[in-house]
């Protein structure tokens, strides 16, 4: 079991949904978390049995320190914790969540050159079935495996080279909320044929869920996974019909870039 703390500075969803995976690895003391508005640390804290800080005290006392902040306001951020990082004794591991700003720019400002894991979640971490993407500079294969032993509890985690960080996460961190747009889409169509809302819902919820699970279990192309659902002349490729006319792939597929032009646009 893990000995280390772990700091969590800024405990919305993306904070949260880690802290929430840390706790299923290591016991609630070993988590401190500070958040702008105290209340929500504190909510937070209640549920996993962890402690709330503030940004210095989790500075000061962490040895992973996620940094949770809203790209715009981590300069800010780490201007007011910097002095708390160079006074420590024992090495900290920064381990940023900011879409858009690669290691050099967390290091810049913090203002030395730290050990960063910088991390891309996505909110479904929060029940462990989420997708962390990762890159490191600077930290040793211990402390790697440390991390990964303590957060593998928050789903899929993937090691890419940082230039694969905006474009992997446009699709994995921007993703749930196309996916529950999909979802609630779907189940419109079925309130609209009858069904109860919540049973709408959660079929389609369901469904999303099966779907994703068999390609990943087969590995079968999409398009072929399709083919097996649309009988000559049924009703699927009906529906399959409605969706191209009404440009579903085109718009999925600029939702995507639309996201991945953006996010490189926070990094500058």
């Amino acid at each position: 079991m893990s000995e280390k703390l772990y700091g969590f500075i800024g405990t919305g969803n993306m904070g949260g949904a880690l802290a929430t995976a840390a706790a299923r690895a290591i016991p609630g003391d070993r988590i401190l978390l500070s958040n702008r508005t105290p209340a929500k640390a504190e909510a937070l804290a209640e549920k996993l049995g962890a402690q709330v800080t503030d940004n210095v005290g989790a500075a000061t006392r962490a040895d992973y320190l996620f940094l949770g902040v809203k790209p715009q306001m981590m300069a800010g951020m780490l201007a007011g914790i910097r002095d708390a990082l160079a006074a420590r004794e024992k090495p900290v591991i920064l381990v940023s969540m900011a879409a858009g700003l690669n290691i050099a720019a967390i290091r810049r400002l913090a203002g030395a050159d730290y050990p960063v894991i910088r991390v891309m979640p996505n909110t479904p971490a929060a029940i462990g079935q989420g997708v962390v993407l990762c890159c490191a500079e600077g930290v040793d294969d211990a402390a790697l495996s440390e991390f990964t032993g303590v957060m593998q509890g928050a789903g899929l985690l993937d090691f890419v080279d940082e230039h694969l960080m905006d474009a992997g996460s446009t699709v994995a961190g921007c993703g749930p909320a196309f996916a529950a747009m999909f979802i609630e889409a779907l189940a419109d169509g079925g309130v609209a044929c009858g069904l109860p809302r919540a049973k709408a819902m959660t079929y389609a919820a369901q469904m999303l869920v099966g779907t994703g699970m068999l390609y990943l279990q087969t590995q079968n192309h999409p398009g072929a996974m399709k083919d097996a659902v649309c009988s000559p002349g049924g009703s699927t490729i009906q529906g399959v019909r409605a969706l191209e006319n009404g440009g579903f792939r085109a718009a999925a597929f600029e939702a995507v870039v639309a996201a991945y032009e953006k996010t490189v646009e926070m990094g500058k």
